[in-house]
């Protein structure tokens, strides 16, 4: 598991919790009879800019858009879509705990590996130190901006879904953390087999071209060997093997030929 990773994800998660949070209340706040509210964005609109100061083209667009979102807002108060919101922002809480203890149960794993094992990393041991430290600050810091947002900047119901879930969560991070330790000393484990296997494997193969390689440089070396040995000396036949005495005194004998 790579804590960048994790990390990346639980900020993605905060992120998505900030905007929920933010349209959760304007559905909610636009719900129910919007006329009072409509009319007072007409009054304060007139009022910026009264006949004698009329207002420029972008400011009446600006004023229709914020006057058609206040009516969709409504809309969707009235249809209940703030319900669904409320989900969402259980969702992405949790993505957000979830990450965070894997991130930390991570963390505390290299922590432990740096005091027990010779790190031999690429990144220095001071900077992967470093990282962790950092990481898991800003990771306090998501968590403490997602409390004072949800209990006291939001409805009391995203209140209570921040408690429920933190405290759920704080449960099922501890589980975690033990088993994704457990399973990082496994894929560590199964990792160093698999080196082995590859650095074995690769060693019986240069040795398998080393012994190839001889077996043909020896080969070539006897046949440039005989090829000089029947330059230099015909007589001895042109095989491999050189002709003895016997065999060049049965070929000086005559041949004689019979019939049938």
């Amino acid at each position: 598991m790579d804590p960048i990773t994790l990390f990346a994800l639980a900020n993605g998660a905060v992120s998505a919790v900030k905007a929920g949070c933010k349209l959760y209340k304007d559905i909610k706040g636009a719900a129910g009879d919007v006329k009072e509210v409509l009319k007072d964005l007409d009054d304060q609109f007139h009022q910026a800019h009264p006949p004698e100061k009329p207002a420029t083209l972008e400011q009446r667009n600006q004023y229709a858009q914020e006057r058609n979102r206040v009516v969709e807002l409504n809309q969707r108060g009235n249809r209940g879509e703030h319900t669904d919101v409320y989900q969402q922002l259980g969702e992405h809480l949790g993505a957000y705990y979830d990450n965070m203890y894997k991130c930390i149960a991570v963390f505390e794993e290299e922590e432990r590996r740096s005091r027990k094992e010779v790190y031999t990393g690429d990144a220095s041991l001071g900077k992967r130190a470093l990282q962790r430290v950092l990481m898991r600050k800003q990771l306090e810091q998501m968590g403490t901006e997602l409390k004072q947002l949800m209990i006291y900047e939001s409805p009391p119901e995203l209140g209570a879904l921040y408690t429920e879930v933190e405290a759920m969560m704080k449960d099922m991070g501890e589980q975690q953390k033990v088993l994704i330790a457990q399973q990082m000393r496994e894929e560590r484990i199964a990792a160093n087999k698999r080196r082995r296997r590859i650095d074995r494997v690769w060693a019986e193969a240069v040795w398998g071209i080393a012994a190839i390689a001889s077996a043909a440089t020896f080969g070539v070396c006897m046949a440039l060997l005989v090829q000089d040995r029947i330059e230099k000396y015909p007589h001895l036949g042109t095989g491999w093997v050189p002709k003895t005495e016997a065999q060049r005194l049965e070929d000086t004998r005559p041949k004689i030929y019979t019939g049938r």
